[in-house]
């Protein structure tokens, strides 16, 4: 009987957008901002796709995962993007709805496309999914040895005394030891310095050294402070660059 692959589905997403994308040229990520932004955005839509995270494995050959973007009618496979590293797919520095990810096509033929959700829960859902997808594959434990190894052990310091060695200590402070009356004397400079701290002000006098705190404001007067401002002035993020609207 012939070993038949077993297949995991860890993610499914009914509804993405792939764009045909410039090439990302920079080593520390790229902006999706310009690819739909008018009135010449940089990046074309090409598919709407659904989008499926499989985990296979068989006993003769072993685990691997692969993000499939499919018609989401027959099922069909338009591009599948092996998970072979965590550089198959890459976040937008300016949205988190965004990715960019190498496919492979038929003859090894490679390509980057772009990959948009219509919604950030859904965005957010498949980053969880990459990273249950990392445990499984091992790399997580290996980049954490990866980074235990970097620290080397310290060395085991003997404190012991050799033969022949001594300690010495020098002890100061010679007739440290008081008697009756010198007890009773510092008991009397600690009675003086306790009693020569100034006692609070009166409410008086607090009024007068302190500035009063001013109440906070009453709810009829004091308003919600969003009036006229926009969502970005608020610090809200829409992450919108129009292709959803």
């Amino acid at each position: 009987m012939a070993d038949a692959p077993l297949t995991r589905i860890l993610h499914t997403t009914a509804r993405v957008h792939i764009y045909a994308i410039p090439p990302i040229t920079s080593t520390r990520g790229f902006h999706a901002g310009p690819w739909t932004a008018p009135p010449k955005p940089t990046a074309q839509q090409i598919f709407t796709a659904r989008l499926r995270i499989l985990e296979t494995s068989s006993a003769s050959s072993s685990l691997s995962v692969s993000i499939n973007l499919e018609d989401p009618t027959s099922g069909d496979l338009f591009a599948a993007a092996p998970y072979t590293s965590p550089a198959a797919v890459q976040s937008a520095l300016d949205s988190s709805r965004f990715f960019a990810v190498r496919v492979v096509g038929d003859g090894g033929m490679k390509a980057t496309l772009g990959l948009g959700f219509e919604d950030r829960s859904e965005a957010f859902d498949f980053g969880v999914a990459l990273a249950e997808a990392r445990k499984v594959l091992g790399w997580e434990k290996k980049e954490a040895s990866a980074v235990g190894g970097g620290k080397g052990a310290e060395p085991v310091r003997d404190f012991s005394l050799k033969e022949g060695e001594k300690i010495t200590i020098s002890v100061g402070g010679r007739g440290r030891r008081e008697g009756a009356g010198g007890e009773k004397k510092a008991e009397e400079v600690d009675g003086k310095a306790l009693f020569s701290i100034a006692p609070p002000p009166s409410g008086s006098g607090a009024a007068a050294g302190f500035p009063s705190i001013a109440p906070p404001p009453s709810s009829a007067g004091s308003g919600n402070g969003f009036d006229g401002k926009t969502a970005q002035e608020l610090g809200f993020d829409d992450g919108e660059f129009g292709e959803f609207q």
